[in-house]
């Protein structure tokens, strides 16, 4: 049976979807959903605080990672306050699985790009949410990325709901 996929376009129908598959384990890309691409280390800062405050408030949910192959962090350590809170920078999705196999299951990851994001939840044998905003406001990059990532979804997992 191929893991869970969804398309939401908002971090709150992420979060409520997320609450409805009952994880254990939630896997947040970084960029865009929790900091915009090119953002500055306040942006980085404040979205990790306010997405790891809304995650934990799922029921269940006993990990949350947020992951990201770039290089940067968060400037003070993460306070899951009864969650576990872990941050992966340079994580090598969808390569490298190797950290996230620790965690407890079921597990979702959530992000942008079903290349990387998609492939890693794949791998894990994890549900995959990913977030789609208006591909209007997506830079070219990852615009390009998005639709070479569409190829790859009947691959990775069954039709969405």
């Amino acid at each position: 049976m191929r893991p869970a996929y969804d398309r939401l376009a908002t971090l709150d129908e992420v979060l409520r979807r997320a609450g409805e598959l009952s994880p254990k384990t939630l896997v947040f890309d970084v960029e865009p959903l929790v900091a915009p691409w090119d953002s500055g280390q306040d942006a980085l800062d404040q979205g990790v605080a306010s997405v790891l405050a809304r995650a934990r408030a799922i029921p269940g949910v006993a990990v949350v990672c947020f992951s990201t192959n770039s290089i940067r962090r968060p400037s003070s350590p993460l306070a899951g306050n009864g969650v576990r809170a872990e941050y992966l920078a340079l994580a090598g999705k969808p390569l490298r699985t190797g950290y996230y196999r620790a965690f407890p299951r079921p597990g979702v990851v959530i992000g942008d790009q079903l290349a990387t994001d998609g492939a890693l939840a794949r791998r894990l044998g994890y549900a995959f949410l990913q977030y789609h905003p208006d591909p209007g406001s997506l830079p070219a990059g990852p615009r390009l990325m998005d639709r070479c990532g569409q190829l790859l979804r009947p691959l990775l997992f069954a039709r969405p709901h």
